[in-house]
C-alpha cells in the first residue's frame, strides 16, 4: 500500500538560515506518526510544507497522492490541519465557528455530532475568549476534523495544557485514529510521543536523525537498564558481573548499581536469591524515549511552546489552508 504522506529530500531556507535540510519520511495509512525534536529543529516548517502553507525550495511531497502546491484546492478538502498558534475572534461562538468552517468543505462532518463527541456541546454558545485551555484545544481538533479529512496534521497539540487536560486530549486523538484518520503529530513532549505514536521521526537542525517506533528507538539507546539496590549481606561483584546481559556494576557506598540489557533484571534477582541475598529498596530505571532523544539531539525535550525553525512568522488564525 502506498504511503499516505511521502516526503523526499525536502529542503527549505529562510535567507541564509537552513530550516529543513534534506528531510525524508513516509506515513502509512491509519497510523499516528510523530515528528519530534528540539524547538527550532524544523518540525513546523516541515509540516507547513506538507500542508501547502509554505513552498519548499526543493524536494518531493505527496499527500494522498497529491502535490500540496499544484493540487492545493483538492488537498484542502481531504487534509485537516490543527495550527500551532491558531486563534479565533474572541466573540465568535463555538457553534458559529464550526458552522463557518463546515461551509468550506464538500462533505463536512455533522458539526452537532462532532461537538458531542469532543465534549463541546455544553459550550456551543460560549465565545472563544471564554473557553478554558482544554476547551480551546478540543475546538481546535473539531475544526481540523470538520471537513471529514483522511489525514490530520496536529502541531503542538497539548502545549499549555495541564496534565489532566493533556491526557484527555490524548484520548481524543486515539479516538480520532480509531475512526480511520491518519495522524501526523508534531510534539516536543516525549511522553506524548510514547503514548500515542506508532512511529516517530526525530528531527534535529533540519535533518531526520532517527526514525522508528518509540520502543525501537528506546531499545536502541545504549543506556540500558540501571538496577539499584542495597544488599542484605556483602557479596563479591563477580556474582553479578559474570551474568548474561549484565554490562557493569558500580558501588556508591552501600548502594549497588548494576547496568544491563534485556533480561538482566531476572538474571540478577535469580542470582541473588540463589545465594540468599535480599535486594533491599530495589529500583529499576529503564531508558525512555527522552533518554534516546537526549542522546540523539544533545538537548532535553522542551517544556515551552514549540516553534518553527528560523523563527518563521507564526500562524495566527486557523484557516482551511
Amino acid at each position: 500500500m502506498p504511503a499516505v504522506v511521502e516526503v523526499r529530500n525536502l529542503h527549505k531556507s529562510y535567507g541564509s538560515t537552513v530550516a529543513v535540510d534534506d528531510i525524508s519520511f513516509a506515513v502509512e495509512q491509519g497510523e499516528i506518526f510523530g515528528i519530534i525534536g528540539p524547538n527550532g529543529a524544523g518540525k513546523t516548517t516541515t509540516v507547513e510544507c506538507v500542508e501547502g502553507l509554505r513552498t519548499a525550495d526543493r524536494g518531493v511531497i505527496r499527500v494522498l497522492g497529491l502535490d500540496p502546491g499544484r493540487d492545493r484546492a483538492e488537498l484542502t478538502q481531504r487534509l485537516g490541519v490543527q495550527l500551532q498558534d491558531g486563534r479565533l475572534p474572541d466573540r465568535l461562538q463555538v457553534g458559529e465557528a464550526l458552522r463557518l468552517y463546515s461551509s468550506f468543505y464538500r462533505k463536512p462532518a455533522d458539526r452537532h455530532v462532532l461537538m458531542e463527541v469532543l465534549g463541546l456541546a455544553d459550550v456551543r454558545r460560549a465565545p472563544c475568549a471564554k473557553l478554558s485551555g482544554g476547551q480551546k484545544q478540543r475546538l481546535s481538533i473539531a475544526l481540523a476534523l470538520i471537513g471529514s479529512p483522511e489525514v490530520a496534521v496536529l502541531d503542538e497539540l497539548t502545549t499549555g495544557l495541564d496534565p489532566q487536560a493533556r491526557r484527555d486530549t490524548w484520548g481524543l486523538i486515539q479516538d480520532v485514529r480509531s475512526r480511520g484518520v491518519t495522524i501526523v503529530l508534531v510534539t516536543h513532549f516525549m511522553e506524548e510521543a510514547e503514548r500515542l505514536c506508532d512511529r516517530v521521526a526525530v528531527i534535529d537542525r533540519g535533518r531526520v536523525v532517527a526514525e522508528g517506533s518509540p520502543q525501537a528507538l528506546t531499545e536502541g539507546f545504549n543506556g540500558g537498564l540501571h538496577i539499584r539496590f542495597r544488599s542484605s549481606v556483602p557479596f563479591d561483584d563477580g556474582l553479578l558481573t559474570g551474568l548474561p546481559d549484565v554490562t557493569g556494576l558500580t558501588r556508591q557506598g552501600d548502594l549497588v548499581v548494576v547496568s544491563g540489557t534485556g533480561n538482566a533484571l531476572h538474571a540478577i534477582t535469580s542470582a541473588l536469591a540463589r545465594n540468599d541475598i535480599v535486594a533491599e529498596h530495589l529500583r529499576v530505571e529503564q531508558p525512555s524515549l527522552e533518554d534516546a532523544f537526549v542522546a540523539l539531539t544533545g538537548t532535553r525535550a522542551a517544556t515551552g511552546p514549540g516553534g518553527s525553525a528560523a523563527g518563521a512568522a507564526r500562524r495566527r488564525s486557523p484557516s482551511p489552508h
